[in-house]
C-alpha cells in the first residue's frame, strides 16, 4: 500500500506513524504501562536516559523503578523534527525504513510529600533512531538529552478537591475506558 502512496504523501503517513509511537510511549510511561512503553521500541533497541543505558527489557525495569517515587508524572511532546535516511528519499520507489528523530518535551514529576527531588519539572530532547520493521515503526535507538530542570515548589501547586477525577497511573486510568 505505501508504494501505491506518491512520495510527498507517503513521508506525511510515516511521520504520523512515527508520532503515534512517540505519543503511546509518553502515555505507557505516564500509566506506567509496560506493554505500551514495549510496543514502542524494537525488541533489540538500546535506551541512553540519563544514568541509565541498556536493552529494551532493562530501561523498563529501570524506568518503572525511577517512576515509582513519583504519585503522577506528566510528559508533554513539542517539536518533531523527522528526518528520513537520504538514500531511501532519493529512490522514490522504495518507502523510507529509516529516520532519525528529535522530540523537545517537558515533564512534570509530582509527589504530595513536598520533597524539592520529587517535584520537578524538566525540559528534555528524544534524539531517538527509528526504523521500519515488517511495515511497523518503532524506536531502534534512543539517546535522552535532559536541558534543564527545576523544582516546582509545593507551594505554587494548586490544591485539588477530592471529588475531581484525576489521573491513574495504570490501566484504570479513563483514558483505557473506551466508549466503543
Amino acid at each position: 500500500m505505501d508504494r501505491e502512496l506518491p512520495p510527498e504523501v507517503r513521508v506525511l503517513v510515516d511521520e504520523a506513524a512515527i508520532r503515534r509511537v512517540l505519543q503511546r510511549y509518553c502515555r505507557g510511561v505516564d500509566r506506567m504501562d509496560i506493554e505500551l512503553i514495549r510496543s514502542c521500541y524494537h525488541p533489540d533497541a538500546v535506551d541512553s536516559h540519563g544514568t541509565f543505558s541498556g536493552s529494551v527489557e532493562e530501561y523498563i525495569v529501570w524506568v518503572l523503578r525511577v517512576l515509582g517515587r513519583y504519585e503522577s508524572t506528566f510528559h508533554f511532546l513539542g517539536a518533531t523534527a523527522v528526518e528520513f535516511a537520504p538514500s531511501a528519499l532519493a529512490d522514490a520507489s522504495d518507502p523510507p525504513d529509516l529516520a532519525h528523530v528529535e522530540t523537545y518535551g517537558v515533564s512534570f514529576h509530582r509527589h504530595s510529600n513536598g520533597e524539592p527531588r520529587l517535584n520537578l519539572v524538566t525540559g528534555f530532547r528524544f534524539v531517538d533512531r527509528f526504523e521500519r520493521r515488517s511495515a511497523e515503526w518503532r524506536i531502534a535507538g534512543r539517546t535522552s538529552v535532559t536541558e534543564w530542570s527545576r523544582i516546582d515548589p509545593p507551594e505554587s501547586q494548586w490544591p485539588l478537591k477530592p471529588e475531581m477525577l484525576t489521573g491513574r497511573r495504570d490501566r484504570d486510568d479513563v483514558v483505557y475506558a473506551r466508549p466503543w
